[in-house]
């Protein structure tokens, strides 16, 4: 779900080909796409697939090279029950629970 621009964190693209769905596509995708490392214009490093048309961060393929990690992207790729079940869990906590101690961000409407 998402994407990211440029303007705002130095990265471009959408995480996957829906990036205004929520479904489990994230999970199947960092396991089966061949990544290509790419230099973006801010000098940080995303990872393109082969058709250059959505994109991983670092840190999302972190996911699958720890292997307590790599579990949950296996279960969430091939379950998407129980990816929709444990994702409204978390999600009811946090709205529960609130969260403490953010700070208001500006808000940005010049996004390309």
């Amino acid at each position: 779900l998402g994407r990211c621009h440029p303007n705002a964190s130095g990265y471009d693209g959408p995480w996957t080909p829906t990036p205004t769905l929520l479904t489990n596509t994230y999970y199947a995708l960092m396991l089966h796409v061949d990544w290509t490392p790419r230099t973006m214009p801010s000098g940080k490093v995303q990872f393109q697939d082969p058709t250059q048309s959505i994109m991983m961060l670092p840190s999302d393929l972190a996911l699958v090279q720890d292997d307590a990690l790599r579990e949950f992207v296996e279960l969430y790729a091939r379950d998407s029950k129980q990816f929709f079940d444990d994702f409204s869990d978390a999600f009811a906590k946090l709205i529960s629970l609130g969260t403490h101690g953010l700070e208001a961000a500006p808000v940005r409407l010049d996004y390309a």
